[in-house]
């Protein structure tokens, strides 16, 4: 039995941004105190006890969507749409990736992750048993899913390999990783292949992790090709009888929005990279006001180009009211809980994951608002949101276990990615580089 005391740390009482001065105890990977005052308990009781002055203890963030991969193509080809962002950059350069390269970006993007508060993160990507073999060694959480394409040329063998990941990996790692199917998009799979996939997805009992309706020009080929929007191609293709996770979503009408609230269907609102790859803004209050659990997610390095899920909070809070014109669209609580229980509401994750509830899996962080952006002093919720930097944060812990201290990674060896990185990225095409 690990008993580990949280003391002198502040800890917000409820989703208004009251907080109190206290301690919380963290016994065999899970929260069994979070109370005012200070413990009673003599500390020899505890084999770790950590002062928190001036910290102020968060869930752990839980970033619902991206490629970590993807990290070692940041900045390769910036300001571009999407299509010829992927087609003309970001495939020809993924084709030099082997299954080594894809775990060491892996592990940079994990690095990024931990320094700025997350401890679980989504990825859909290629060579996931190496993924999630990082994983299961860095301590992190993470779900997992293999991407399928019905346009590569072994896509059949791609659908066995991925129902045979499911079935090695789920609840790896003490339960950490959760596997998922991860058809890429309507307009890279077929129905047939959809149907293909979704049968896997029934038999293996998973969540199913898709794009969906990311692009102007995406919903203007699935309706030249089929007749109906995407979401309606995905209801055709039988995807939405099982419990399915959209990335993006911004292209939607109201029957479209009505179509997925109906089949429970949870989404990943990627605000950064939406913006920076010029798709738009996708309609998260009708979402919200239809009750649909919304998360937050970074997509990959190479369309953010960061993995800071404190900016992503800050930028739906903001997004929003910029673009309805309506400064109460998402407020400071709502957009942390979209970054924390929303997220893991949206992964269809337990209760209490994503929460410093009694019982839950102690995945946290410690935040400094010993600074002058945390003052006044009274309205920390508000520079939580408004005004935090993700340079702040100074522990980070998945159940129980510290993972990241004041810039030192304790299972990840950044020395060794940082030199590896830098190596794979030499063999990408540079002639597709851009400055």
């Amino acid at each position: 039995m690990v008993r580990m005391l949280i003391r002198d740390v502040l800890y917000f009482t409820n989703n208004e941004g009251s907080f109190e001065l206290g301690y919380a105890i963290v016994q065999d990977g899970k929260f069994v105190t979070l109370k005012p005052g200070t413990c009673d308990s003599p500390v020899y009781e505890f084999d770790d006890v950590i002062w928190g002055k001036g910290m102020l203890i968060l869930p752990g963030f839980i970033n619902t969507h991206g490629h970590a991969a993807m990290s070692l193509l940041r900045g390769y080809a910036d300001d571009l749409p999407l299509q010829t962002w992927l087609s003309d950059y970001i495939w020809p350069a993924e084709e030099t990736l082997t299954a080594n390269d894809i775990a060491v970006g892996s592990q940079l993007a994990m690095m990024e992750m931990l320094e700025t508060g997350t401890t679980c993160f989504t990825d859909m990507y290629f060579h996931m048993e190496e993924v999630a073999q990082t994983v299961v060694n860095s301590g992190m959480r993470a779900v997992l899913g293999s991407a399928l394409l019905s346009t590569l040329p072994d896509s059949d063998e791609k659908l066995q390999a991925a129902v045979a990941f499911v079935k090695d990996f789920q609840g790896a790692g003490q339960g950490r990783i959760v596997t998922t199917m991860a058809p890429h998009s309507p307009y890279t799979c077929s129905p047939e292949y959809m149907k293909k996939i979704m049968g896997q997805a029934h038999k293996l009992n998973v969540m199913v992790q898709i794009h969906l309706s990311e692009t102007r020009s995406e919903n203007k080929e699935i309706k030249q090709q089929y007749g109906v929007s995407p979401t309606i191609f995905l209801r055709n293709s039988g995807l939405l009888s099982q419990r399915v996770l959209v990335a993006h979503a911004i292209y939607l009408d109201d029957q479209d929005i009505d179509i997925l609230a109906h089949h429970d269907v949870h989404v990943a609102h990627n605000p950064g990279s939406n913006l920076k790859l010029g798709s738009g803004v996708a309609p998260v209050i009708s979402m919200m006001a239809r009750k649909m659990h919304v998360g937050l997610g970074t997509d990959g390095a190479s369309s953010n180009n960061k993995l800071d899920m404190y900016e992503e909070m800050r930028l739906v809070a903001l997004l929003h009211k910029g673009a309805l014109e309506y400064p109460t669209a998402i407020s400071a609580s709502e957009a942390l809980y979209m970054a924390t229980e929303g997220g893991a509401n949206a992964l269809f994750l337990p209760k209490g994951f994503g929460t410093l509830e009694i019982g839950a899996p102690a995945d946290f962080q410690l935040l400094d608002v010993s600074g002058p952006r945390y003052q006044p002093a009274d309205r920390l919720l508000s520079h939580v949101v408004y005004a935090s930097h993700a340079g702040d944060v100074r522990r980070v812990f998945v159940a129980g276990k510290e993972l990241y201290r004041n810039g030192e990674f304790l299972t990840i060896d950044k020395q060794r990615i940082t030199f590896e990185v830098n190596q794979i990225v030499r063999k990408f095409p540079q002639n597709k580089c851009r400055s």
